[in-house]
């Protein structure tokens, strides 16, 4: 959990899932209008899916035997 490959990984993960969080908080709006958008709580949906994220990665290292993965799946061996 202490190396460069699980933090790129953990950390591609979290932009993943702030990603995913903004397309879910926006795509409930039929017409998105930028100018019209709550961007404060945007950023805080964005930011609470990335801390989540995160902490999942930090539960999850070790789980499949592999400290370098924040993934419960074993990966190819």
């Amino acid at each position: 959990m202490f190396t460069t490959k699980f933090w790129k990984a953990a950390s591609e993960r979290a932009v993943k899932t702030a990603a995913q969080a903004l397309l879910v908080y926006f795509g409930g709006d039929a017409v998105f209008n930028a100018w019209h958008a709550d961007w404060p709580a945007a950023g805080g949906i964005a930011s609470g899916a990335v801390v989540l994220s995160v902490l999942t990665s930090l539960v999850s290292a070790n789980l499949a035997g592999e400290p370098d993965s924040p993934s419960w799946v074993a990966g190819d061996r």
